[in-house]
Order: C-alpha cells, then structure tokens, then sequence
C-alpha cells in the first residue's frame, strides 16, 4: 500500500502542476499580447512554416527539406528584429506590473449597435460642418502599435465626445481616433500613408492615411474630408466615397458583422 501511494505521488506531484500551470499562463498571456497586433500574422506564418517543414522531413523530400533548414536559419537571425516592438511592449508591461491584467472580451449585437450608430450621428455632424475627421476601428488584426503614437484615452464612445475630439484647434484634432471595441482607445495617432501611385490626386492625407492602414491591417477607416465634408470608407485597401446616414451604417453593419456563440468559440479556437 506505501508503495502504490508513493508510485501516486510521484504522478501527481504538486511540483509538476504549479509547473505547467505558470507555464500554460504565460504562454496565455504572450498570446493575448500579441493578440493586438500584427505578429498575429507573422506567427501564423511562422506555424505553416513548422507544418510544412515536418511534413518535408517524413516524406524525405530532401530538397524542400534543405531549404527550409535554410529558412529557419536565417528566421532565428531575423525574429527579434520582426517581433522587437512585441518584445519591448512585453517587457514594458511586466515592469509596470500589468502583464497579467484581464482582456476585454468581443461585443455583442446590442453594444455593437450602439457604436455603430454613434459613429454615423458623429459623421453626419461633422460632415455637415465640414469638420476634418480620421476615425479607425479596429478589427482582427491589432493596431496596438499606432495607438501607442497617439494619447491613450479609453472613453466611453458617443458622438458628442467624437465631434468634440475634432473640434480645429483642440489638442487632439489633429491625427486618427482608434476605436478598439466598444472604447476609444486613443486620440492623435498617426498613421502609414498609402504609397498607392493610383490613388486620385484630390485625396489629401486622412483618405492616404486610412488607406495605408487598412493595406496592412483589416481595420475599417472612416474618412470625413474637411474640404468637401463628404463621407468615405477604406476596408482592404479599397475607398467608398460619397456615403450618406444610411449607406455608412450599412456598410459599417456589413463589415462589423456579429458572430453567433457557437462561431466565436470556433473562431477562438482558429485563432
């Protein structure tokens, strides 16, 4: 009997849970870290990389094999450059003790609503007194890196805070407003322009700079021009001018779409 609870022991020492659980939440807390940027991206590359070569390596394809080693060399030499920012913010954070601070969860049908028709009422005031306006909202892909260029606000969203952001001559008209959920994250941001030669010649910096964002990320870029106080959208690199109240919460319903539970289970488990 001493010799089956000893053998019990050794299985279930406690040593080895406390082990795997730090373990399981770090990598939890790295993940949800990147989780607000691109390196989302780059790691999911970086795993059809391992798939494809393991799969190389037990059907013997020497060829493929040899230059995914080479591949891989070259990687090790290349990640901190690529992650660097991911790994500055990571150290930032645990030197400010917020390393393990909850994440927000997705919003539901009812919050996203509300969001969207906040945005709409700002754009139709802003619109109407030509008041130049650059509003982002973040997506799948984190845009944690253009909103720490900017000031971190975390406000409630509503119309009268947007169009007061605006206002000329105020301390945060100028640059991008971030939506991440159903907060603003920040104010000020300066984002990528386009380098698109195609683009019309009209098109002043806010149209050039939702484009260039949304060339590298999936965020949907609002877009009030001061000139002519019309209304465009950038999704994907593309621009929809000329929107009105009910085209722009179409549009914004369209591409803000809401999962059902059962979907955003899964979509957790892809990403």
């Amino acid at each position: 009997m001493a010799e089956v609870f000893s053998q019990f022991k050794l299985l279930f020492d406690w040593r080895s849970a406390v082990d795997v659980a730090v373990v399981a939440v770090v990598l939890y807390q790295l993940l949800m870290l990147i989780r607000g940027t691109r390196a989302v991206q780059l790691l999911k590359g970086l795993i059809i990389l391992l798939v494809i070569s393991s799969l190389a390596d037990y059907l013997d394809l020497s060829t493929i094999s040899w230059l995914l080693r080479q591949v891989w060399q070259m990687l090790f030499v290349a990640l901190p450059v690529v992650f660097q920012p991911e790994l500055r913010r990571a150290l930032e954070q645990l030197g400010r003790g917020k390393f393990f601070a909850r994440h927000p969860r997705k919003l539901g049908s009812e919050a996203l609503a509300r969001v969207i028709k906040e945005l709409v009422r700002c754009t139709q005031v802003l619109s109407k007194n030509r008041i130049g306006a650059l509003i982002v909202i973040e997506r799948r892909t984190g845009v944690q890196d253009y909103i720490e260029t900017g000031i971190q606000i975390d406000g409630v969203i509503s119309s009268e805070f947007l169009v007061n952001i605006f206002i000329p001559n105020t301390p945060l008209h100028d640059g991008a407003v971030i939506i991440r959920g159903d907060r603003v994250a920040a104010a000020g941001c300066f984002l990528p322009l386009s380098e698109n030669p195609n683009i019309q010649k009209e098109l002043g910096t806010r149209h050039r700079a939702a484009l260039g964002l949304t060339e590298v990320s999936d965020s949907i870029a609002i877009v009030v021009s001061e000139e002519t106080g019309a209304i465009s959208v950038a999704v994907e690199g593309s621009l929809t001018r000329f929107l009105d109240d009910k085209s722009l919460e179409d549009l914004l319903a369209r591409e803000l779409q809401v999962e059902s539970p059962a979907s955003s289970i899964l979509a957790s488990w892809r990403w």
